[in-house]
């Protein structure tokens, strides 16, 4: 029994589990721990003056979500909007929030093995602070993020007083 228990911490210790995901031609991963569910793209009630990177808020089953735009916040183009998007819900600080993506491939294994720095070109291009590597799985290349650090301190004292603003209206 107890090889048993270390054999398990072995693979979860030598193994990424991760959401992958698209954003224009674009393959990326994160770690499933951070995402607490994977919706449909719905309606999003738009913020008036709200930086670009801010799609609006949805209602999800009564709890006011700020949703992002991620491809604004790594700098790639946006695509028209079908029936692959998805909203990835997170949960970043202690904020949930949504962040709006192309499509939603499929949940992977990934041995820590098979994850090498960024290269510099990525780094630069994307920003080092939120790329945890990138992941090589088959012939396929997965930008890792890391959720947590994606935005920034002021980003998210936005996000963060868009949704109690939000929650404030809603209870009213």
């Amino acid at each position: 029994m107890a090889d048993q228990h270390q054999d398990a911490k072995t693979i979860s210790d030598g193994e990424l589990q991760l959401v992958a995901f698209n954003i224009g031609s674009e393959e990326f991963g994160v770690e499933i721990m951070n995402v607490q569910e994977i919706i449909r793209m719905t309606s999003i009630t738009k913020i008036p003056q709200a930086p670009d990177y801010i799609r609006g808020i949805i209602n999800l089953r009564g709890r006011i979500i700020v949703v992002i735009n991620l491809n604004v916040v790594l700098g790639m183009e946006t695509k028209e909007q079908d029936e692959n998007t998805r909203i990835i819900v997170a949960n970043i600080g202690d904020t949930v929030m949504g962040f709006v993506v192309d499509s939603v491939s499929e949940v992977i294994r990934l041995p820590q093995k098979s994850v090498e720095p960024a290269p510099a070109v990525i780094a630069d291009k994307i920003g080092t602070e939120y790329v945890m590597g990138v992941g090589k799985l088959d012939n396929r290349l997965l930008i890792l993020l890391n959720l947590d650090k994606i935005l920034g301190t002021k980003e998210l004292h936005n996000i963060q007083s868009i949704s109690t603003e939000a929650m404030e209206t809603a209870a009213t």
